[in-house]
């Protein structure tokens, strides 16, 4: 029994030792430049990224605002961020009256595609057209637009225009969030690396399990073992 059980812890330390090497190289930057845990997370988003393009349906629906002026209140979290939303607002065609907050008016459809264009050159990386048309950097140039969609949808809420307020949120989570979290990450589709999309699965349940069996086999090993508790008779 004591060499059994020796047997078996020899085999546990082996497995242990294992799992550490492997989750050791998985810690270092050999995945060009990134470590697994990140090489994978950029390999799961450039999946994602390709189901997550909206941008086309979110044009064709600003269509709808053509014509319906808004006058909001946006009051944004700084100067610089502020002095960043004037340049978006004025570009989009918006008259804006400029102080410690911005009032805003403007054709909806018109502001609403002038996001909608900075979210899809961002979306496919074209960071640079975003930087040179206003002269920021591209990330802020997002970020601004995000920050004032939602004051903007504030204002209408507080002015009973529901469905614009509506509009704003939507168009906001479906391309201004996707553009801004999806920048620099490439597209790929399932069918061209589903082989690595297998792997990757294998490896993790594959790994899982040799750490479970390492820890069982140590226990066992040590002469430790999990029994259930005796049941109490009533």
């Amino acid at each position: 029994m004591a060499a059994q059980r020796k047997n078996i812890l020899g085999v546990g330390m082996i497995m242990a030792i294992v799992f550490i090497v492997i989750l050791t190289v998985m810690f270092t930057p050999i995945f060009g430049g990134k470590n697994a845990f990140e090489a994978a997370d950029n390999f799961f988003n450039s999946i994602a990224k390709g189901s997550t393009y909206f941008i086309p349906g979110l044009m064709k629906d600003s269509e709808s605002y053509n014509g319906k002026t808004i006058d909001v209140t946006v009051t944004l979290p700084d100067k610089a961020m502020t002095a960043t939303a004037v340049k978006l607002f004025k570009a989009s065609g918006a008259l804006v009256g400029e102080g410690e907050s911005l009032r805003v008016a403007g054709d909806l459809g018109q502001i609403s595609r002038a996001a909608l264009q900075d979210a899809d050159a961002m979306f496919f990386n074209r960071g640079k057209q975003v930087t040179d048309k206003y002269g920021v950097p591209e990330k802020e140039v997002l970020f601004t637009w995000w920050t004032a969609f939602k004051e903007m949808e504030k204002d209408l809420k507080r002015q009973k225009k529901f469905p614009e307020a509506a509009w704003l949120s939507n168009a906001s989570k479906r391309s201004l969030e996707v553009g801004y979290n999806f920048y620099r990450i490439e597209t790929r589709k399932v069918s061209t690396v589903a082989g690595m999309l297998l792997f990757s699965l294998v490896f993790y349940v594959a790994y899982t399990l040799w750490w479970g069996y390492a820890v069982l086999f140590l226990f066992e090993g040590a002469g430790l073992q999990m029994k259930a508790g005796a049941k109490k008779e009533v």
